[in-house]
C-alpha cells in the first residue's frame, strides 16, 4: 500500500511537470521509468539465498550484504528499513550515468533542481545513449562535460533500494563502504547541497568500514583497505589541488586565450604528477582509467563534490569519537 501511494505521487508529479516543457517532462519520465524498472525486478535476498538455483557465489555475496546491513543499523545507527534487503539484476555494468558540466573557464558546476532531491550538480540518466545525447547538447553550448557511470544510488529512503548486480562483485570492504555511504544519504540529506551530502556520506563510509572490519575479525583486510583509502585520498588531494589552481587561473585578470593556454599547461603538469604517484605506488593502475580520459573542468569539479568537506567531518568525528 505504501509503494502504491508513492507510485501515485510519482504519477501526479509527472502531470504537474508537464507544464514545464517537453524536455523536462522527458527527463523525469526516463528517471521514474528507470527506477520503477529496478524495483519491479527486485527479489528478496532471503528468498534468493534459499532457492537452489541461485549460484553459490551469489548466495555468499548476498549473505554478506545482509550481515553488513545488520551492522549498519545496530552498530552505526544507520536507517533500519527495507533498503538493501533485495537484489536486482539490471543487466548492464552501470545503473545510471551522471552528466556533469562546467563553463569552459570556470570550476563552478552547472546545477539542476528537482522536486525531491533539490538542486544538484549533475543530471542522471538510466540510458548511456541518452546521457551522451544530453552531454552533446551541453558541449554545443560551450560547456566542459563529463559522463560518469554510477554503479549504485539512493532514493533517500523513498523506496526500498535493492543491491544491484553492478556492485555485487565488489570485495567485502567495498560492499560495506557502498551500503554505509548510500544509507548515510537516507539519514541526512540537505537539499541543494551536493558537496555537504557527499562529503558526509564519504566519511561515514570510511569510518563505518574500518569499524566493520575490526568487528568482523578481518585484521588482514584492514591494512589493504587503509592503504587503498590513503592512495585514494592522495589522488583526490592532487585533483583538488589542481582544481584550486585552475580556479586561480580562471579568476585572473587575463584574456581568455591566456586562460585556455594555462589550463592545458596545468593538465599536462597534473598528468606528470600522477605518473610520479603511480611509481611510488609500485605501478598501482587503479586510476589509469580516470586519467585516460580527455580531461576537462567537469572531471575536477565532480570529484570535489564528494570530498570537499571530508577533512572537516573527520575532525568532528575525532572530536566526538
Amino acid at each position: 500500500m505504501r509503494n502504491a501511494t508513492r507510485y501515485s505521487c510519482l504519477a501526479s508529479l509527472l502531470l504537474a511537470l508537464s507544464i514545464t516543457g517537453c524536455s523536462t517532462l522527458e527527463y523525469y519520465i526516463q528517471a521514474v521509468a528507470g527506477h520503477l524498472d529496478i524495483i519491479s525486478h527486485r527479489k528478496p535476498i532471503a528468498m534468493l539465498i534459499e532457492q537452489p538455483e541461485t549460484p553459490k557465489n551469489l548466495k555468499q555475496k548476498l549473505s554478506r550484504v545482509l550481515q553488513i546491513r545488520k551492522f549498519a543499523t545496530q552498530e552505526l545507527g544507520l536507517p533500519d528499513n527495507g533498503s538493501y534487503t533485495g537484489y536486482t539484476d539490471v543487466d548492464r555494468p552501470y545503473v545510471v550515468w551522471n552528466v556533469v558540466a562546467t563553463p569552459e573557464l570556470s570550476m563552478i558546476p552547472k546545477t539542476w533542481c528537482f522536486p525531491i532531491a533539490g538542486c544538484v550538480s549533475y543530471r542522471g540518466y538510466f540510458s548511456h545513449e541518452k546521457a551522451k545525447l544530453f552531454a552533446h547538447t551541453l558541449r554545443q553550448r560551450g560547456y566542459d562535460v563529463a559522463i560518469t557511470g554510477v554503479r549504485a544510488y539512493s532514493t533517500l529512503g523513498w523506496f526500498k533500494d535493492p543491491i544491484l548486480n553492478t556492485v555485487i562483485h565488489y570485495s567485502d570492504p567495498e560492499l560495506a563502504s557502498l551500503i554505509f555511504h548510500e544509507l548515510s544519504h537516507q539519514m541526512i540529506y540537505i537539499s541543494d547541497d551536493s558537496i555537504f551530502n557527499e562529503s558526509f556520506a564519504t566519511v561515514v563510509e570510511q569510518e563505518g568500514t574500518r569499524r566493520w572490519l575490526e568487528n568482523t575479525g578481518h585484521p588482514d583486510a584492514i591494512i589493504p583497505y587503509q592503504t587503498k583509502k590513503r592512495r585514494q585520498q592522495t589522488f583526490i588531494s592532487l585533483i583538488m589541488n589542481y582544481r584550486d589552481l585552475l580556479s586561480e587561473i580562471f579568476g585572473a585578470n587575463q584574456p581568455d586565450d591566456w586562460k585556455r593556454a594555462q589550463k592545458q599547461i596545468l593538465f599536462g603538469h597534473f598528468k606528470k604528477e600522477y605518473k610520479k604517484l603511480k611509481h611510488q605506488w609500485n605501478g598501482d593502475s587503479t586510476y589509469d582509467a580516470w586519467m585516460s580520459r580527455n580531461l576537462n573542468n567537469a572531471h575536477f569539479a565532480s570529484t570535489g563534490t564528494y570530498y570537499h568537506y571530508v577533512p572537516v567531518f573527520q575532525t568532528l568525528l575525532a572530536d566526538h569519537q
